[in-house]
């Protein structure tokens, strides 16, 4: 079994998006551990916000089958990958941590270095998994955190929001 993490954003529908994907997630993976759910301004755009959070789960899949899982929920959710890389999104998935994985696998580095380049991937893994340990940097989540915090957040505004699983 790896323990993976996931980043999950959207900014198109995003509620629907983000418990669609949870759903399908877990439908796949059984049991899923989710931080709390962050909104945040659209970075490196001008963009609607975006709702962020991360996953952690454990798999029996490869790296590679996982990637081709993600690629489908997104897809099934309207991904366009013919825009720009910086605007709005159905669905991002991300995978921060395989096990631990370091370096180039499968066509993607892990970890993944979003983790400590913006809040809203660090913020809520470091909620989650505040004491699982950076595979390169060794520091916990929570050091991470705490001295992004001190470095100003970078600018980057996010907040907490509370958010219903379940539709009426």
């Amino acid at each position: 079994m790896a323990l993976v993490t996931l980043s999950l954003g959207s900014n198109i529908n995003p509620a629907f998006n983000i418990r669609q994907a949870v759903t399908a997630l877990e439908s796949r993976y059984g049991p899923l551990r989710v931080s709390p759910v962050y909104e945040s301004e659209a970075v490196g755009f001008d963009g609607n916000n975006f709702l962020n959070l991360v996953i952690a789960m454990d798999i029996d899949d490869s790296l590679e089958d996982l990637a081709g899982t993600l690629k489908s929920i997104e897809d099934r959710q309207g991904r366009d990958r013919s825009t720009s890389r910086f605007s709005g999104r159905t669905l991002d998935i991300d995978i921060l941590t395989f096990d631990d994985l370091t370096g180039t696998h499968a066509g993607m580095e892990l970890p993944r270095p979003e983790i400590t380049e913006h809040a809203f991937v660090l913020q809520p893994l470091a909620d989650l998994l505040p004491r699982a340990r950076h595979p390169l940097i060794g520091k916990t989540y929570e050091q991470l955190w705490s001295e992004f915090q001190r470095q100003g957040s970078r600018n980057q505004r996010l907040w907490q929001i509370p958010f219903q699983w379940q539709t009426a």
